[in-house]
């Protein structure tokens, strides 16, 4: 294979992975000066060094209603930390991880609450330690939906927390789940759901979204995307040889369409990076095209009554704020919090500013579970 053919496999495998942030355009990479040799050694050095993605709670395993094997952990509370009147009526809060990551992507939040309350983390299907999805392997494969996570995490419930009061936390594709599991269960929803976190997520129009782009550019990646996802999708091993060729060129996409501010973390953004680039292409392929087709409005009214945090980061590309402001008007009561000089990954880039309002969230969620807050109608 001559030189412009890897060439062009390595453009082409670094701008497709970047669609785990939600794009595939140009960006300026400013440290294309700096020596090949040094910026790996940066990167080992990250990797071996950087605390992020290292925590780890009792694992666990649910089965989809296809067979895909769904991984989770738990973090119980800590008896010793446990305050007066905790028990078995607290919530159980589940984090919902968005597209190309997996449950580490909540790491300053799960530090946080750690021992606090009982959490549990789990893997999308074909994500993280979970299993390829079983319906969708084969040339016959079935498309993945949004519905079909919703399922998924209807799966993880019954098996990590079958009973109890929850609280439900979704950034991205986790917040489209939790939308999804509230339009197939609204029973589960109004018996058990004590609160509910929507983080950098959409209820829908995601085939209106610019990405930061020119409309002729948007246009034109539109156009195209889909084709050639489904043909990149087919060559997993020319493209992921590709996209770690492009190293320099993925790391930028992956910064522009995660974080808003060039000063973040530098181990931050490599565990970003870790994460997205982790997704193999063919994973990528098959999830994208359900985000043009979610559309999970109406399903929102489960919702209400409910103690809601609606969070987004004001400089989003991926999910920009407008979609989050749309969540908030659907329901009456949320806090709506739009968090400066923040991206994408905003639990990441701006992670006290999440972790306060979840806490914040809980708190309320824990208030409206006593006797006194009982009755609640969110129908």
């Amino acid at each position: 294979m001559g030189d412009d053919t890897w060439r062009r496999a390595g453009w082409a495998g670094a701008a497709v992975g970047v669609l785990a942030a939600g794009a595939a355009a140009g960006v300026a990479i400013e440290r294309l000066a700096i020596g090949r040799s040094v910026r790996e050694k940066a990167r080992l050095a990250l990797d071996a060094e950087g605390p992020y993605g290292t925590l780890r709670g009792t694992p666990g395993r649910a089965f989809a209603d296809d067979g895909t094997e769904l991984l989770y952990e738990v973090d119980e509370v800590d008896e010793v930390d446990e305050p007066a009147g905790a028990g078995a009526g607290d919530p159980t809060v589940v984090f919902c991880h968005g597209y190309c990551l997996n449950e580490d992507s909540w790491h300053f939040q799960r530090a946080a609450l750690r021992g606090r309350v009982r959490a549990v983390y789990w893997d999308q299907r074909s994500h993280g330690r979970s299993g390829r999805g079983v319906s969708q392997a084969g040339p016959d494969g079935e498309p993945v939906s949004i519905d079909r996570l919703g399922r998924d995490l209807k799966a993880v419930l019954d098996a990590a927390a079958p009973e109890g009061p929850l609280v439900l936390v979704g950034h991205s594709m986790g917040g489209m789940t939790i939308m999804a599991l509230a339009d197939r269960y609204p029973e589960l929803v109004r018996e058990r759901v004590a609160g509910v976190a929507f983080v950098g997520t959409s209820a829908g129009r995601l085939d209106e979204v610019s990405y930061g782009l020119p409309a002729a550019g948007v246009k034109a990646v539109r156009r195209v995307l889909p084709g050639v996802l489904r043909t990149l999708g087919t060559r997993v091993e020319l493209v992921e040889r590709g996209r770690r060729a492009a190293t320099d060129l993925f790391a930028g996409l992956v910064k522009k369409y995660s974080f808003a501010t060039k000063d973040v973390d530098p181990a931050v953004a490599r565990f970003a990076e870790r994460m997205i680039e982790s997704t193999p292409i063919d994973v990528v392929a098959e999830f994208y095209p359900a985000f043009a087709e979610h559309e999970k409005t109406a399903a929102l009214a489960a919702f209400r009554n409910l103690p809601v945090l609606a969070l987004v980061g004001d400089q989003d590309l991926v999910t920009p704020p407008a979609h989050t402001e749309a969540i908030a008007r659907a329901l009456p009561g949320a806090e709506l919090v739009i968090v400066p000089d923040a991206g994408h990954l905003v639990m990441l880039e701006r992670p006290e500013a999440v972790t306060g309002r979840l806490a914040d969230l809980l708190v309320r969620a824990g208030e409206a579970l006593r006797p006194e807050g009982a009755g609640r109608d969110n129908g």
